[in-house]
């Protein structure tokens, strides 16, 4: 391998047959360690023996420290040696047995379900299914499935193959594909954004020629977007956390883009300003379970694109003081103000888990940013910064569990590995 950074040494797992996984990484990650030596320890236990384990937990190592393609790399050859993997668990009294299906990729190409299970009596296997990745015949011993692959292009013809599959699972499952593949961005639009109080301005896909089109002034907006005129957004497909997101007040704004990026498809959009009366941006990321909304953060910031945590709110003691009482009253508040966006929103998307980046627009209609089911779910901010999040990341956390938790074993059998 070529990756080597510096020599360091850390005591291993991976011969017990487990992996730390993500959940592990991304709190050290956040709290400021330095993952550096970490890396260095796994890579000399690679070179010494080709353990999947070390393999897998060197790519979410690697990925933490933004090495990506080489990460993608590692993950690859952990693959072809392995695609079933078992989470370590502290806890020696099982309550259920989770099989997390996964598709090869980086953090975005799944539900990050680590972050919503570390330190809990479920246990925890990952199947990595996908391209050269089939289903095994014999599956992992499990009470509950939970598709974890995430809408992308890259992952549609994955989606597709397990909802087949599916079709004769011998064990209850979570978040069906046919219903994962709805929130494709376009998709989603469609579906949404005629619902009564919510504002979802519709997606459309463009291939980089029709974008350098509209950046010449040989185009206009409302031939890719009908009825619309700038600002739009755009990013490029099967981008996440605001990765090549921009707001284009002009065609201008458009070709110095296109003149920064190589991207060959995106998705443009109209811009919706939703701002509050004090000119601030309000975004919240809301968890759907069983049709239930969860709050989960509330980003307060002077800019348009909210991103959580950042300097504004560690530094504003007022920001997070009214993140905290929308924490607080957000089931009498909130939720119970879009009760029935909410419940129109379940009805179209019936996943058994998802995600939601939205905004109250100023005349008080929900505004949709995405509806996705990877979005990072966490407890991992600081608790001195943030005290109040351990309260309602705990209730966000437990009811996650008890969805798992409730669903009965099915009567057939499953065929151990």
């Amino acid at each position: 391998m070529e990756y080597l950074l510096n020599p360091s040494a850390e005591p291993s797992i991976h011969q017990n047959g487990s992996i730390l996984s993500l959940a592990p990484l991304l709190k050290r990650a956040f709290s400021g360690t330095d993952l550096t030596p970490l890396a260095n320890q796994w890579i000399e236990d690679a070179r010494r023996s080709r353990n999947a384990n070390t393999l897998l937990d060197l790519s979410l190592t690697l990925e933490l420290l933004r090495k990506r393609e080489p990460a993608l790399a590692i993950q690859r050859d952990a693959l072809k040696l392995c695609q079933h993997f078992r989470v370590a668990t502290k806890s020696a009294d099982i309550a259920l047995r989770l099989l997390v299906l996964k598709a090869p990729g980086d953090l975005s190409a799944n539900t990050p379900i680590e972050c919503l299970l570390e330190d809990t009596s479920i246990a925890v296997e990952l199947l990595y299914v996908g391209q050269g990745f089939p289903l095994p015949e014999a599956l992992p011993e499990h009470d509950l499935l939970f598709v974890a692959v995430a809408e992308s292009n890259e992952n549609r013809p994955v989606l597709e193959y397990l909802q087949n599959r599916l079709a004769l699972w011998p064990r209850p499952y979570l978040n069906a594909p046919r219903e994962i593949l709805k929130l494709e961005r376009g998709s989603a639009g469609n579906l949404l954004s005629f619902i009564p109080d919510i504002v979802m301005p519709c997606t459309s896909p463009v291939d980089r020629a029709t974008l350098q089109q509209l950046a010449h002034g040989e185009l206009q907006i409302e031939a890719v977007l009908t009825g619309e005129e700038f600002p739009v957004i755009v990013r490029p497909v099967d981008s996440h956390a605001g990765r090549g997101l921009i707001r284009a007040e002009s065609p201008t704004d458009l070709l110095s883009y296109l003149n920064n990026r190589s991207d060959a498809e995106f998705f443009i959009s109209r811009f919706i300003d939703y701002s509050s009366a004090d000119g601030l941006f309000r975004k919240y990321r809301i968890v759907m379970m069983d049709g239930q909304p969860f709050l989960c953060h509330m980003g307060i910031s002077d800019h348009w694109m909210v991103h959580y945590p950042y300097q504004e709110m560690i530094s504003s003691a007022t920001r997070r003081a009214e993140e905290e009482r929308a924490m607080t009253t957000f089931d009498e508040d909130f939720a119970r103000r879009h009760r029935s966006a909410f419940a129109a929103i379940h009805k179209q998307i019936q996943l058994d888990y998802f995600g939601l980046d939205c905004a109250e627009s100023i005349n008080g209609d929900l505004v949709i940013f995405e509806a996705a089911s990877a979005m990072l779910v966490h407890a991992m901010d600081d608790p001195d910064i943030f005290p109040y999040k351990k309260v309602q990341m705990r209730k966000v956390l437990e009811a996650f569990r008890r969805m798992l938790c409730k669903h009965p074993l099915a009567e057939s059998e499953v065929i151990l590995v």
